[in-house]
């Protein structure tokens, strides 16, 4: 079977890999981008996690930790993983409860080393973070969490894949059910047995060339970068308040800041940052972190991506409904890069028709369609 994968970005390059690792030999990635990286994967920050709110959710996350774990044995690249955890903050009750019920899916579906976490042991962890009138009311710590390097990921997983860059698609050609081929936008026209598409914030739009209307949209991320500095060590977890959202991290001798925005809806695929907002996370930096008081935001090192948002912030993978030859991996609302070894593997599997490694049928697109949403929180 010839299979052809619209988006060369982590997701899709990671169903790359597995189909030709499940013995598929004719296989080939479509970017719109003039080389590897340019869209989400790129501008991702870096995180992985296991602590999610959905068992899908930490299932999935444990099994892509399993495959990272052997990545570099497997493509011979370095996936970067870090293990220095995700602290999660809460300043009052409710917060706390959220993370306790996060706790509770959590231990289920097996993450057992997760845990909640006083105020004392907050200050062990990360002794650099102030908590405000009334101190923490607590927070959850899962020491197997910690961070990945996105770029070198994608950089295992495209090795020895034959990838098309600047081929836009424009067209799905669509009889009785099946995609028959692609059209791109110089032109030329590709058959294939199998269409895939891991466009990331681009996949509704390249669904719909098929007639096939899915809800994913992008959703704009910011990220604020200080000058090159050493107050904070390179050793924190990632540090998050759950009330807000605020989190950070250091990377590259420099600390990360992130704030959830609202986007931008006069163009949802606008990527600049705003300087209102940079303003504003930069001071709740320094009213949450003093270290960072003196330390200088750099406006210019600041960007922006697009997450891949969902109705219910869980991925969308599967066969489309109503076309089937066409496959999703997509809708990861912000979990693309960390979920993508696990999400390829899934996806390669459903294609070739291998039992799953996971059962993921939270994620069959026609979810929504059905009235069956996931329908517990996730904090980010």
């Amino acid at each position: 079977m010839d299979v052809a994968i619209v988006g060369a970005g982590v997701v899709g390059a990671s169903v790359a890999w597995h189909l030709a690792k499940l013995g598929v030999r004719k296989v080939v990635l479509l970017e719109r981008g003039a080389g590897p990286g340019e869209g989400s994967t790129g501008r991702a920050t870096g995180g992985f996690r296991a602590q999610y709110g959905t068992d899908v959710n930490v299932r999935l996350s444990l099994l892509a930790r399993a495959e990272l774990l052997r990545f570099r044995e497997e493509t011979g690249v370095d996936p970067g993983f870090e293990q220095l955890g995700y602290l999660w903050l809460a300043q009052n009750a409710t917060e706390l409860s959220l993370l306790r019920d996060g706790l509770r899916v959590q231990r289920a579906a097996g993450l057992l080393e997760a845990r909640l976490v006083d105020a004392a042991e907050i200050a062990q962890l990360n002794p650099y973070v102030r908590s405000g009138v009334g101190g923490f009311a607590g927070g959850a710590f899962c020491p197997s969490d910690g961070f990945i390097k996105p770029l070198e990921i994608l950089r295992g997983y495209l090795k020895d894949r034959e990838v098309r860059y600047g081929a836009r698609v424009v067209a799905l050609r669509r009889e009785a059910g099946r995609v028959q081929s692609l059209q791109l936008a110089s032109g030329e026209s590709l058959s294939a047995g199998a269409f895939v598409d891991a466009a990331g914030a681009w996949a509704g739009e390249v669904a719909k060339l098929a007639g096939v209307e899915i809800p994913v949209a992008p959703l704009r991320r910011q990220v604020a970068a200080t000058a090159p500095t050493t107050v904070l060590p390179a050793g924190l977890p990632m540090t998050i308040w759950a009330g807000d959202g605020f989190h950070f991290r250091a990377r590259d001798g420099r600390v990360l800041l992130l704030q959830p925005n609202p986007g931008n809806a006069s163009d949802p695929f606008s990527t600049a940052v705003e300087p209102q907002w940079l303003a504003e996370v930069t001071s709740i930096a320094r009213a949450r972190v003093p270290a960072l008081v003196d330390v200088a935001v750099e406006p210019d090192r600041a960007w922006g991506g697009l997450y891949e948002m969902s109705p219910d912030k869980h991925a969308l993978l599967g066969r489309a409904p109503g076309c089937e030859n066409l496959w999703l991996a997509n809708g990861s609302s912000g979990h693309g890069v960390m979920h993508s070894p696990a999400l390829g593997l899934l996806l390669a599997e459903m294609i070739v028709g291998r039992p799953l490694s996971l059962d993921v049928r939270a994620l069959r697109p026609e979810r929504f369609a059905e009235g069956e949403p996931n329908t517990a929180p996730e904090l980010l």
